[in-house]
This record gives structure tokens, C-alpha cells and sequence, in this order.
């Protein structure tokens, strides 16, 4: 009897052992990175309440988190690439240059969705109706030119307007700068900044200027609402440490359900936080929009994706949308 407790105490302490082992194979600190815009307020939660840290305790794991800003997705991708950064967000393009670019070697996928979100182009010249009006003597400001969400968008814009193979007629008329730049670039009217091409809550900002007016919006484009910002990282990352996923997910999830349940609390959190210049009833109205929506679920990243295969931009193909993600959000009704 006592050599059968010993022998069933010496397995639990083995498998103790191992499942310890196990946990701290993972990494032990996390190196996230978002950029500028209540876009990001999901991970703003998740950052200021130290979400991310209580679903890994939960799950057995003693987290630290590295906060990043970038102000475009190409300089994430490159430190994502370098090793220096495990999570990126940002805009539906660099998500899905970086996923074809590393088809053979990182096989960098989506983790999950952030939002869906309408984004407007805004001008403060009062000539420019259409995006058929822009001349030689406007400049528009975006995140990155050709490869940020709002390159590839107005791309795919510039294709209904102009015709087949007219894609990149506007290219040259676009300025690689962050939004907080484009804003005050734009409404200063000392420039060469003409339009914006930006996110909330940039646009609404500008909107208020009698001088600004929309030219464009993005769910006209795509033909409804789309995901706007995701987050992704590398399957070399991903398969190392499978706990750490699925806390960032599941700490995401809890982010989201925040939102929802309160968004006077969620916007007085973002407002303090960015220390953006903003009445926390234009925070709230954004953030309750209709058009707005706080999901982790894909929405037209095919669309996307088919425009970019066609431009050239991504060579690698899929027709599901799954392939795009890793396994953690399979179960979402994307597209």
C-alpha cells in the first residue's frame, strides 16, 4: 500500500514537474507594439488595465509586458522580422504584405481582428469633390504610402474611378506621415498637405473644421463595413508559446467585452492614457458608433487580399480566410 502511494505521489510530482516546465519554457516577457488612435483602444485596455498579465497568471504564468508605438506597419513588420517585437497591429496592409512575404520561412499570420472601422479621406481643399479632382498641387497624408491600409484602399479606389490598371494613379501624389503629424500638417495650412488620409480619431477632429470636408470613405469602397486593424506575429513565436496566445486572446476578449459594457469608463481610461485633446462625449460617440464595431473577427480581409494579389502587391494566394490566422479565432464567422 505505501510503495502504491509513493509511486502515485512520485507521478504527480513528475507531472507537476513537467506541466512547470512546460510554462516556463514560454517566454517571460512580451514585447507588444500598436500605434496612434482610439483604433487601438482594445489594446489601450488591455495595456491599462494589465489584462494581458491577469490571463496569463491565470493560466500558470508569471508575464511582463513591452510597450511599443510605431507610426506605420512597415516598421513593425521590420522589427517583427529583426526578432525585436512579438505582437504587431496595425492596418489590414502591412498584415497581409508581411503574411505573403513569409509564406517559406516566419509564416507571420493574424492573431486576431481589433475592429471594424470606416476611414475617410478628408481635404481641406475646397476644389477636390472626388478623388478624380486631386492635381499635381495636392499631397495626401497616410500612414504609408502604398502598402498602409489607407494606400491600399484608396488603390482599390482609384481602380473604380479611373479604370483597370489605373491603380497607382494617385501613388504619387501620397506622403508617408503619422496621423498626429497629417492632422496639424493639414489644418495649419502652411504645408504642402492638402488631404488625410487617417483613422478615428483624426478624422472626426478634422471634420470639425469648416475648412475640412470627406471626400472618400472606405465602407463605400470596400462595399460595406471591413476590419480595420488586426494584430499578428510570427508562427516561430506562436508555436514556442502556445499559453502566451492564447492569454493574449483571451485577455483581447475581455478587452472587447469592456467596451461594450462601458464605454464612458473605456473612453475616460483612452483619453487619459493618449492624453488626447478630445471631450470624452466625442470619445463616447465614437466609440459607441454604429459603424464602429469591437470585434476580434475578420471582416473582408479576402477583399483585400484579392485586390493586392491583382496589384502585385501580395504574390501568395488563399480563397479562406483562415489561412490568413492562426487557429485561436478559426471558430469566428469571418471573411
Amino acid at each position: 500500500m505505501g510503495f502504491a502511494i509513493t509511486r502515485v505521489l512520485a507521478l504527480a510530482a513528475a507531472l507537476a514537474a513537467g506541466f512547470a516546465g512546460s510554462a516556463s519554457a514560454e517566454v517571460s516577457t512580451v514585447r507588444l507594439a500598436k500605434q496612434f488612435g482610439i483604433s487601438y483602444l482594445p489594446l489601450t485596455v488591455m495595456q491599462e488595465e494589465k489584462l494581458f498579465e491577469k490571463q496569463a497568471k491565470a493560466a500558470g504564468l508569471d508575464l511582463t509586458t513591452e510597450w511599443l508605438r510605431f507610426t506605420g506597419g512597415s516598421g513593425m513588420n521590420e522589427a517583427l522580422l529583426s526578432g525585436n517585437l512579438d505582437f504587431a497591429a496595425g492596418g489590414v496592409g502591412p498584415a497581409l504584405t508581411i503574411w505573403g512575404k513569409t509564406q517559406k520561412n516566419l509564416k507571420v499570420k493574424g492573431v486576431a481582428a481589433l475592429n471594424a472601422m470606416p476611414l475617410y479621406l478628408v481635404t481641406t481643399n475646397p476644389d477636390v469633390k472626388t478623388i478624380k479632382d486631386f492635381t499635381e498641387k495636392d499631397k495626401i497624408a497616410l500612414p504609408t504610402v502604398k502598402t498602409s491600409i489607407q494606400a491600399v484602399t484608396l488603390q482599390m479606389a482609384a481602380e473604380k474611378a479611373f479604370g483597370e490598371g489605373q491603380q497607382g494613379k494617385l501613388d504619387s501624389l501620397t506622403v508617408s506621415m503619422g496621423h498626429p503629424d497629417a492632422l496639424t500638417a493639414m489644418l495649419g495650412g502652411g504645408s504642402e498637405i492638402t488631404a488625410h488620409f487617417g483613422s478615428s480619431p483624426f478624422q472626426e477632429i478634422e471634420l470639425k473644421n469648416p475648412k475640412a470636408h470627406k471626400v472618400l470613405d472606405s465602407y463605400d469602397v470596400l462595399g460595406g463595413p471591413h476590419t480595420f486593424n488586426i494584430v499578428w506575429a510570427s508562427s516561430k513565436f506562436a508555436d514556442a508559446n502556445p499559453m502566451v496566445m492564447k492569454a493574449f486572446v483571451a485577455a483581447l476578449n475581455e478587452s472587447m467585452e469592456r467596451i461594450k459594457s462601458d464605454p464612458e469608463g473605456v473612453a475616460a481610461l483612452w483619453l487619459k492614457a493618449e492624453n488626447v485633446k478630445m471631450s470624452q462625449e466625442d470619445a463616447v460617440a465614437i466609440i459607441k458608433s454604429p459603424e464602429n464595431e469591437w470585434t476580434t473577427t475578420p471582416k473582408k480581409m479576402l477583399s483585400y487580399l484579392n485586390y493586392m494579389n491583382r496589384a502585385g502587391l501580395v504574390a501568395a494566394k488563399t480563397e479562406d480566410w483562415r489561412d490568413l490566422f492562426f487557429p485561436e479565432i478559426h471558430d469566428a464567422s469571418g471573411s
